[in-house]
């Protein structure tokens, strides 16, 4: 495992294993499917937090009691926004009250003295030389119905990850699981996604808690505690740091998973590039590709601690199965030094064997 050769071939497989994660995830977000589902979910107003925790708590309401079918809401959108998406609202759904807010505007001749500004009136015009600002001076009950609510054209929805499937490598959830504890957080398994608010696992940094979902196939079970280990070791909240955005943060602990995953034989790509490529869009003035590509060094260093760290067999070292370098250079050092004992020959034949 520490060998100087096979850690640089693992460390080259790494960066062209990046690379590819970049190039899949720029050929997915410039598709024609992807983009008419990114052009459908523009066409929405952003919520603020409060609105949406009206909205989650309403739509509990209703699924609890029957009369929506599906146990999260997704696309939220106003009577007549449904309607210019080619849906409708369906009979006898009721919408969900939110806040919408009511704004007024303001004229100042010296925008910097914040006790200039007045409030225009009905169609008033400003005087001229006047900054004009608009700004929420009150709130209005709203209604907005969820796309289970409605009837239509068909949503376009964006490539989804493909949960993982079958058995994981031997060894690997408890070599991961103990890097988690040596990071001073508890493993635990939840009994399905409904724990973690819909997701796969997830990392309580105050409760020090990684959590995951145990109804997924063990490798879909072990790739999200990578995931998780990766959140652990990068990024931390700290009091006197930046706030990290949380799309370079998904990104980053992805990547990590699927770098760790590949060192053992398990590819990840129908999960972790859409993912990837659905956080890496949220990052503001930069391309999905571009996320990636910068977030490269760092996550590829933290996936070789890990790996490192792990006492599972891993691929990718590029030597043959069976051939120990070690026993290799003893064997050489043996015949170098004139001691070619029975012992040293047999040795030697047997490394000869499967190849130097």
């Amino acid at each position: 495992m520490s060998n100087p050769d096979w850690r640089d071939q693992r460390e080259a497989k790494l960066e062209a294993l990046h690379e590819r994660l970049t190039s899949a995830v720029e050929g997915l977000v410039s598709g024609e499917d992807w983009g008419r589902a990114m052009v459908f979910a523009a066409r929405f107003r952003s919520r603020s937090f409060g609105n949406t925790l009206l909205i989650h708590a309403q739509h509990a309401e209703r699924f609890a009691a029957g009369s929506v079918t599906e146990p999260w809401p997704t696309y939220v959108a106003g009577f007549r926004q449904w309607e210019s998406l080619g849906r409708s609202v369906d009979k006898g759904q009721r919408g969900y009250m939110i806040q919408a807010p009511v704004t007024a505007r303001f004229a100042s001749g010296s925008p910097s003295d914040a006790n200039s500004w007045r409030k225009l009136g009905f169609k008033e015009r400003p005087k001229p030389g006047e900054a004009v600002r608009s700004k929420i001076v009150n709130v209005k009950p709203a209604y907005v119905w969820d796309v289970c609510q409605t009837i239509g054209d068909p949503v376009p929805e964006r490539p989804g990850p493909e949960l993982l499937e079958g058995r994981a490598p031997e060894g690997l959830w408890d070599g991961l699981a103990g890097q988690v504890l040596a990071e001073g957080f508890s493993v635990a398994r939840v009994a399905d996604a409904s724990a973690l608010g819909g997701a796969n696992g997830m990392t309580d940094y105050l409760a020090r808690v990684v959590s995951v979902r145990a109804d997924m196939d063990d490798a879909a079970q072990v790739k999200t505690l990578a995931h998780e280990l990766a959140h652990v070791k990068m990024h931390e909240p700290s009091d006197d740091g930046p706030a990290r955005h949380r799309g370079i943060g998904e990104v980053e602990a992805e990547s990590v998973a699927m770098m760790v995953a590949a060192a053992h034989g398990m590819p990840t790509d129908a999960y972790t590039v859409p993912y990837v490529s659905g956080w890496a869009t949220t990052v503001k003035d930069k391309t999905p590709a571009e996320v990636v590509r910068t977030t490269g060094e760092r996550v590829r260093s933290v996936a070789l601690a890990i790996l490192e760290a792990l006492g599972t067999e891993q691929v990718g070292g590029g030597d043959p199965p069976g051939l120990d370098r070690a026993r290799l250079a003893q064997a050489r050092g043996v015949r170098g030094s004139g001691l070619a004992t029975a012992q040293a020959r047999a040795l030697a034949g047997q490394v000869s064997a499967v190849g130097a």
